[in-house]
């Protein structure tokens, strides 16, 4: 197990996951960190890419719940992503939107623009049933498109 090499896989995703959920940078910086110590210290051994994706999203969200549900964590304003490249791609363009929707639309529709995983990997990931999570996808994407429409945001 190349530690160095799974952190350059991963941690892109750790941050954005945690971005979407804190939606504080300093706070995703944390997550990072701690995420990959928790990684380090257990030893984690993955049977392959999948499992390794899965386990990172999962501890990640983990992380998050539970410092959203500490009595020490005091709410801050939504910070702007920082720009990842000169020319954002549509996907960037439309974060800050997304980021405005409520956890449970902005988790589903991270994991399925973002991430790529399908609505059965979802449902795993998410423990969720898979209808819940069709029917939190369309409701996300309805949502996102009124509020683009309000805003006067093109996004085809």
């Amino acid at each position: 197990m190349d530690i160095q090499q799974i952190f350059e896989r991963q941690h892109k995703r750790v941050y954005r996951i945690a971005m979407m959920m804190l939606q504080n940078s300093s706070d995703a910086e944390d997550a990072v960190q701690n995420v990959f110590l928790k990684f380090v210290q257990k030893g984690q051994e993955f049977r392959d890419e999948s499992h390794e994706d899965a386990w990172f999203i999962t501890v990640t969200r983990n992380y998050c719940k539970d410092q959203l549900k500490s009595v020490w964590k005091s709410r801050v304003a939504l910070e702007e992503i920082p720009e990842q490249a000169d020319e954002p791609e549509k996907e960037d363009r439309l974060l800050p939107y997304i980021m405005k929707l409520k956890d449970k639309y902005r988790e589903v529709i991270y994991l399925y623009y973002y991430e790529e995983y399908s609505v059965r990997e979802m449902s795993k990931i998410l423990g969720r049933g898979e209808s819940t999570i069709q029917t939190q996808l369309a409701a996300a994407r309805g949502k996102l498109r009124k509020m683009l429409e309000k805003e006067g945001v093109t996004y085809a």
